[in-house]
């Protein structure tokens, strides 16, 4: 898959494209198939498909301050996209002036001028340009005018409950991390450096690799979590128990996404990590004394083996 930073970056003769655009953060079931029917179609037409996405978050550079959270960073959302079968990623720099060009010209700029769409495939929802302005009946409109198709696509569903980037920042807020999975086709990833904490695991006899993660990370709701967690060339995950909080039983104040990995000895300092969310295993408790958070904590260990056995 080629990567181009912004979409001025395509090449001289550039042919052809079915393009689909979108923040696809999550890139969850929903945006599987929109994203998977730009690339069926864009093989029938033999042409190539590429997916127009945005950095940063939209609502960051038009509302500052609101930035949700975020489900996949953009390295794993790149990863995603490319094991779609995408033939080309284009990042484009959502900066102010960027937010200010109308739908009218945004189609003219990306999809005419550059990235000769021939096809264009959005989810029914889509809006676009200068304060959200445009449509699909405006795309549809504007293809008419320049030359190119739109096909819909419809919104995923199941049990009635639409998958969308928001349900699914929802479900991990609240420590749903089941639900979350559903709509994502796979478990919910947090990523992080170790950085040394307050050796408190460690005392305690289970030490703990204490994450930083990304300030704006979807980080799921206090409690404790059965987890994969995944070491940078290591092929087999190991198991983990995840607390995420504020340590009650000493007072703590920062939250924190510390991860006790079973049955394993080394040093994890420096490391980057990343943990698949699989349960929730239960909420934050705070303990009078250390003796029933030991007992808890090796019952939580257990609780995670028989989870993700």
């Amino acid at each position: 898959m080629q990567r181009w930073r912004g979409y001025d970056a395509a090449p001289g003769g550039w042919g052809r494209s079915v393009v689909t655009i979108g923040v696809f953060d999550g890139v969850h079931k929903g945006h599987q198939a929109t994203i998977g029917h730009a690339v069926a179609r864009a093989r029938e037409l033999g042409v190539q498909s590429v997916v127009v996405t945005f950095d940063p978050h939209p609502a960051e550079v038009v509302r500052p301050g609101s930035h949700p959270a975020v489900l996949t960073e953009p390295a794993r959302k790149a990863e995603l996209i490319e094991a779609l079968g995408v033939d080309v990623l284009c990042v484009v720099p959502f900066t102010p002036e960027f937010s200010r060009v109308p739908a009218e010209q945004f189609v003219h700029d990306v999809l005419v001028e550059h990235l000769h769409a021939a096809l264009v495939v959005v989810g029914s929802n889509f809006r676009f340009g200068h304060r959200a302005a445009g449509d699909v009946a405006l795309l549809e409109r504007l293809g008419q005018t320049f030359g190119f198709g739109v096909e819909g696509a419809p919104l995923v569903a199941e049990a009635g409950t639409v998958f969308s980037s928001t349900y699914i920042r929802s479900c991990v807020d609240a420590g749903d991390v089941g639900a979350a999975a559903a709509a994502l086709g796979r478990p919910h990833r947090v990523e992080g450096v170790v950085v040394r904490g307050d050796q408190r695991g460690r005392e305690l006899g289970f030490p703990t690799a204490n994450l930083l993660c990304h300030r704006y990370a979807a980080v799921p709701a206090d409690g404790v979590y059965a987890a994969r967690l995944i070491r940078r060339g290591q092929h087999e995950p190991l198991l983990a128990a995840v607390s995420v909080g504020t340590n009650p039983t000493f007072s703590g104040r920062e939250r924190r996404v510390e991860a006790y990995a079973l049955d394993f000895s080394g040093d994890l300092y420096g490391e980057r990590l990343a943990l698949d969310f699989v349960a929730h295993l239960r909420g934050q408790i705070r303990y009078d004394s250390i003796e029933p958070l030991i007992a808890q904590m090796n019952q939580d260990v257990e609780r995670t083996r028989r989870v993700l056995a």
